[in-house]
């Protein structure tokens, strides 16, 4: 394929809804501190409505994802820019949460994780750099590849998406233009078209926080379904920090109802394991039957209580 040239780069990014401009802004540097923040959360309110017109779309991401993680594949989020920070974010926050392998949801951005700090100008361009990301990171069949990019056209990320396909992976592209002008092959895409910038081009902006409101929704749903949470309540804490020590007491005692004290001990009594504290004290059971009642139950609390309790 020939080098794309400046004009046809420039007349592509011209054509792209995340670079168009915004004419409920065209006065923005007139305006006062209080007008510029009331439009921007203005614009902002837009995002969740968009963003909501893709359930459907992230759904079958989920699944994928789910999928994946029963195989013993992972997630891999691939991007540049804010984009890609996003993504190694996303990932970032999975453990503390959820208790998951850090290796389970990674993040890959261009640039490498200098990146993250400080642009690295011309990575997200190297699309060689997209391919051996991919390559050194081992991706196979069982693996998810989610391509992270507003505008759609990253060269980074669009080689990576091509290269896990070629390696049997599934994938997933998240962008903020219109799935018509997709022309990247993947199983999934979720595109919430969020108009404009408030400040023309700036995807830091109403694209980014579509980005945010879609990995979490993918990581959250993902993580529930495989009985990481009791009812609303985060049950495979880490045990890394005093807030979560705390957190998890908490946890323990608005599910069970002992004091402050008793979930102390049973925290203790269950190796610092949440999801344990709560079947033992909830079924009476020692640590060793918790575990293989969570066991039978796939981690899932709920079900194995009503496990025990049916007898």
């Amino acid at each position: 394929m020939p080098a794309e040239s400046d004009r046809d780069l420039f007349d592509t990014i011209a054509k792209l809804t995340t670079e168009a401009r915004n004419p409920r802004s065209t006065d923005l540097d007139r305006m006062d501190v209080p007008a510029i923040l009331e439009l921007i959360n203005d614009e902002d309110v837009r995002v969740a409505e968009a963003v909501r017109g893709e359930l459907p779309h992230v759904a079958a991401a989920v699944e994928l994802v789910l999928e994946a993680f029963r195989r013993g594949g992972r997630l891999l989020y691939v991007g540049a820019g804010t984009s890609g920070r996003l993504g190694v974010l996303d990932a970032a926050e999975c453990p503390p949460t959820f208790g998951s392998d850090p290796s389970l949801v990674r993040g890959i951005i261009a640039g490498g994780e200098g990146a993250l700090v400080r642009a690295v100008e011309g990575a997200e361009d190297d699309a060689a750099a997209g391919a051996r990301a991919i390559a050194d990171a081992g991706v196979g069949a069982a693996d998810v590849v989610c391509g992270i990019a507003a505008s759609r056209r990253t060269p980074f990320v669009r080689s990576a998406v091509a290269a896990a396909r070629a390696a049997g992976a599934k994938t997933v592209y998240i962008t903020m233009n219109p799935r018509s002008s997709l022309d990247v092959k993947v199983d999934v895409a979720v595109c919430p078209v969020v108009g404009p910038e408030v400040l023309m081009g700036s995807t830091r902006m109403k694209a980014a926080l579509a980005q945010k409101m879609v990995l979490t929704m993918i990581t959250t749903a993902v993580f529930v379904r495989l009985g990481k949470t009791y009812e609303n309540m985060m049950i495979d804490l880490m045990d890394t920090s005093a807030k979560l020590r705390e957190r998890a007491k908490r946890v323990l005692m608005t599910v069970t109802g002992v004091e402050y004290e008793g979930a102390a001990a049973a925290l203790q009594a269950a190796g610092g394991s949440v999801k344990t504290a709560i079947v033992m004290v909830e079924t009476g059971v020692d640590r060793s039957e918790a575990r293989r009642l969570l066991d039978a139950s796939d981690g899932f609390v709920r079900r194995a209580i009503e496990t025990h309790r049916k007898g």
